[in-house]
């Protein structure tokens, strides 16, 4: 199996810490990031496939970000976390091309099993190019 390695993109040192913690624990390389700039530097020097992205960064939205992220990555897959929803703004990220998304406090097990899956299911797209 190839390496599963995971961008975790959050202002929150704590929850950057955390799922960094919590996904290495479980066999994950996890690149982690604070900002917008700091997660596009990451994705030019790494191969990321996997994403979570917080909607609210001090430089940019995740919106913004998961848009740019799609121009040159159409099939990776980025799932949103926020601590402020509303119908308006989930409807915006599945637009912005999320997905899925987490809100805040994330359900661990949940989070878990939809990276697990994400995964999987890159790994077939590259199974059949």
């Amino acid at each position: 199996m190839s390496t599963r390695r995971l961008l975790v993109v959050d202002d929150d040192a704590s929850v950057r810490d955390m799922l960094s913690e919590l996904f290495t624990d479980a066999g994950y390389v996890v690149v982690t990031a604070e900002d917008g700039a700091s997660a596009l530097k990451a994705l030019q020097e790494n191969n990321l496939q996997v994403m979570l992205l917080d909607l609210k960064l001090p430089d940019t939205d995740g919106l913004a970000l998961c848009r740019k992220i799609r121009e040159f990555n159409p099939v990776a897959c980025i799932f949103a976390m926020t601590a402020y929803t509303s119908l308006f703004e989930l409807a915006d990220a599945r637009e912005a091309g999320f997905d899925d998304y987490f809100i805040k406090p994330v359900d661990i097990k949940l989070l878990r099993k939809t990276i697990g899956d994400a995964f999987d299911r890159v790994e077939r797209w590259k199974r059949k190019g």
